[in-house]
């Protein structure tokens, strides 16, 4: 049996092996960090005199890689203070201290012979029953540990991390000839659990799954475009959403990766493979080599297949024509299939409706995508032992909506393969003989269970208990009460979960209805409720469509109503006799954030996106989100003589400025989330622990949060606050319509015009918040806010 992994070290402390540092430290486990001594001093260090002997020069690279990790953005880090969890050190003075460690990762540059030399190095102060792995992306696992001892190769594997480690969820694990299986078995539940991955089993085959795939798709596709003249932005329209898959499409993707990243992928599947017509397709098209020789590399040089520059009319995006190799204006492409595809709801209809329309941009489409699902079906068991190993790597790994055999089904798969056949593209046997069977896809559902194809036949997909899918209890009819906005649902064992169902699950009259409801359900027959969903974002906050159109009709009445309705519904929430446990997870602004903060404890995704947001669109939170941070401020400092000025003006800050977490545990720290509250790594698992807070809250003799008197700063504080406003004012960093938000929101958190400490009731602190939300609600300016963010989706700056 693996033993527990409590401590890492990593080898090689490059972009890669700091970030899968930051996220070991993400997870609490400490880790070393460890890279070559560098040949010579730097200048700098040479005027300290500072010499080649001195530990702060041997171990340079890896300390300036922590340093790193602190000033990236997006961080690499859910805290910045996680990177004190990573100790930076060299190969020739602390190579020994991996006898200490569970894991060792190594990290070094793509090159089979230094991986060796490594590997040799490291075996010789192994630790039996230690953990090895190479973040390889493409080199033989077998290969590189060919010359180590049979023990060690029995604990040795592959563990492919996607870039960036802490946001890519694919992880893929290469076992060796020799590993254990108890070693797979415990570095997949290790890196689903801890680490928050999504894992799959990959063989040791060239660039393993989703880069073998994935790089094929992405050759295939320029050899479309070059060879039918189409334009790059063209190929980009129709192989983002339009394909169900990112934005950023085939040649903005590129761009993102490196051109000359990708080209070195390729040549690793070119140099490997036996097989010559793979080989052609993998052998790199000399737009690309001339690309790389030019140093146009993408967005790391500033230029690649688009170039950003500074036109007449402001800044404007390039596009190459390949052909020619400059660049041009882009075109906008148009077409039925584009057009029928963005109508489409879902990946499934949209990819249908893309390939079914029969213009030029359909024909693009099938071309391309037929080449895909042919591939991937000839690689299934050498790659891959199941469809859904190669699914899941496509999703996880490049963010596809449907895996290629997900998307073969959607398309129907004994028609697709007639049409393919008909063109003369040679479908594989396998899928011939499947199809012949008279199996009708690559999925099939049976009394509530999901099957795939493993192996040349149908097996039944085994779901954790952690895992817990919102969509497949409604489909086995778990849904207790639900109208348009949200449904109460039953997740056994006597919790239910409320779940948001709106568009972008912001909240509207419908949504607090169904609080109500479900409250009332949950105190007749359940002993707790989850909040939760598993949309996109958690929500992105109150429906701001309504609050324009009532105040642009000055229905005044209408919107102290709906304040009222958001307010005592979230009043509710908080007296409520049994435990309520909110789990939010990705964008939670605004209204979302006022509907987790009543809960007896928030239990979070670790990539949740926490924040107040109002002032963004004229506004200050009025559905208690003011209340709640006062009423913290007044919990936290309890000597009626302490200075309560300081945490006053952080939430002050935090609010004004609509300042948005980074993480689960930057939430922490602005205060948006109380100490009680939990950080959960792996989203999926995310309900299921919510509902066990929930059970652990019931079974411990669980009492309603008890209503409190709020100590305010009072004028006094108000006054400081406001202030401070002005100051930021003057100096040119607010507009007049923020100062204007600033000092309602100044006189909503200091309490009014009380005397400073005075005690003041719930309810008269969210009476300041819903007059002050009402009168700016009938300035046009907020209205203007209001419009720009509906029609532009960011917020303006008026």
């Amino acid at each position: 049996m693996m033993r527990s992994i409590r401590k890492a070290a990593v080898i090689g402390s490059g972009v890669m092996g700091s970030g899968i540092a930051a996220h070991l430290a993400n997870a609490g486990i400490p880790c070393l960090l460890l890279d070559i001594v560098p040949k010579q001093p730097t200048d700098e260090e040479t005027a300290k005199g500072l010499t080649l002997e001195h530990a702060a020069v041997r171990s340079r690279l890896a300390a300036q890689a922590v340093e790193k990790l602190r000033k990236t953005k997006p961080s690499p880090l859910y805290d910045d203070a996680f990177a004190d969890r990573i100790t930076p050190g060299n190969l020739d003075d602390h190579l020994a201290l991996i006898a200490d460690v569970d894991w060792v990762i190594e990290v070094v540059v793509e090159n089979l012979e230094v991986k060796q030399r490594l590997l040799s190095r490291v075996e010789a102060h192994w630790k039996p029953g230690t953990v090895v792995s190479s973040n390889t992306s493409g080199i033989s696992i077998e290969a590189m540990s060919a010359d180590c001892s049979e023990s060690f190769r029995r604990h040795f594997l592959g563990t492919h991390f996607f870039n960036p480690p802490r946001y890519m969820k694919l992880l893929e694990l290469i076992p060796g000839e020799l590993t254990e299986p108890d070693i797979v078995s415990g570095m997949r539940e290790f890196c689903e659990k801890r680490l928050g991955k999504g894992v799959v089993l990959a063989k040791d085959t060239p660039n393993f799954i989703a880069n073998r795939i994935g790089t094929y798709g992405l050759l295939v596709t320029l050899q479309e475009m070059l060879d039918k003249g189409f334009a790059v932005e063209e190929v980009d329209a129709v192989t983002g959403p339009a394909m169900g898959r990112p934005k950023s499409a085939t040649f903005r993707t590129l761009d993102l990766v490196g051109i000359d990243t990708f080209v070195h992928v390729a040549n690793n599947v070119y140099e490997s493979t036996q097989d010559e017509a793979e080989k052609a397709v993998f052998a790199v098209p000399a737009a690309l080599r001339g690309m790389v020789e030019k140093g146009w590399l993408g967005e790391k040089s500033g230029q690649g297949f688009y170039l950003k520059q500074k036109g007449p009319n402001g800044s404007e995006i390039l596009s190459l024509n390949v052909a020619a190799m400059e660049y041009e204006p882009q075109k906008k492409p148009s077409s039925a299939s584009l057009e029928a595809a963005k109508l489409a709801k879902g990946a499934k209809e949209k990819t249908k409706a893309l390939i079914g329309a029969g213009d030029r941009y359909s024909e693009l489409a099938w071309n391309i995508l037929k080449k895909v699902l042919v591939f991937s079906a000839e690689k299934l068991g050498e790659i891959a032992d199941t469809v859904r190993e190669i699914d899941e790597a496509m999703k996880w790994g490049f963010n596809w909506e449907l895996g290629p055999f997900e998307t073969w089904d959607a398309i129907g798969l004994p028609k697709s393969v007639q049409r393919m056949e008909a063109e003369g593209t040679a479908v594989p046997a396998w899928v011939k003989d499947w199809v012949a069977a008279g199996h009708t896809s690559f999925y099939r559902k049976q009394e509530g269970a999901t099957f795939y194809v493993s192996r040349g036949e149908y097996k039944q997909l085994e779901t954790p208990a952690e895992e817990i899918s919102l969509k497949r209890l409604k489909e086995h009819n778990k849904v207790v009460k639900s109208n348009s906005g949200a449904s109460l649902i039953d997740l056994g064992d006597g919790v239910a979960c409320l779940e948001f169902h709106s568009p972008n699950n912001a909240i509207g009259a419908d949504i607090l209805v169904m609080i109500q409801q479900s409250l009332e359900e949950v105190r007749r027959n359940y002993d707790g409720l989850v909040i939760a969903n598993q949309g996109r974002n958690f929500c992105v906050g109150a429906n701001i469509m309504i609050l324009l159109m009532e105040a642009q009709d000055e229905e005044w009445d209408e919107i102290d109503g709906i304040i009222r309705l958001f307010q005592n519904t979230m009043y509710k929430v908080k007296r409520f006799e049994k435990p309520v446990v909110a789990a939010p997870h990705r964008m939670t602004l605004g209204g979302g954030v006022e509907a987790c903060m009543p809960a007896d404890r928030i239990v979070a995704a670790a990539e949740t996106y926490f924040g107040l947001v109002e002032a963004g669109v004229g506004l200050i939170p009025a559905g208690g989100g003011c209340k709640e941070l006062a009423l913290r401020t007044s919990q936290r400092v309890t000597h009626p003589d302490a200075d309560m000025q300081p945490y006053i003006n952080q939430a002050f800050e935090t609010i004004g400025m609509a300042k948005v977490s980074t993480s689960g545990h930057d939430a922490l720290k602005l205060g948006l989330f109380k100490p009680t509250d939990r950080i959960v790594v792996n989203q999926e698992h995310l309900i299921y622990e919510a509902k066990r807070s929930v059970l652990g809250l019931a079974r411990g003799g669980y009492e309603p949060i008890r209503e409190e008197k709020i100590r305010v700063v009072g004028a006094e504080g108000k006054a400081v606050l406001q202030l401070g406003a002005y100051g930021m004012k003057q100096g040119g960093y607010i507009s007049d319509h923020d100062l204007k938000i600033a000092n309602k929101l100044a006189h909503v958190l200091a309490g009014g015009d009380v005397p400073a400490g005075s005690l003041v009731t719930e309810q008269y602190m969210l009476d300041l918040e819903r007059e002050a939300f009402l009168s700016l609600c009938g300035e046009p300016k907020t209205q203007a806010r209001m419009q720009h963010m509906l029609a532009k989706g960011k917020a303006l700056r008026n």
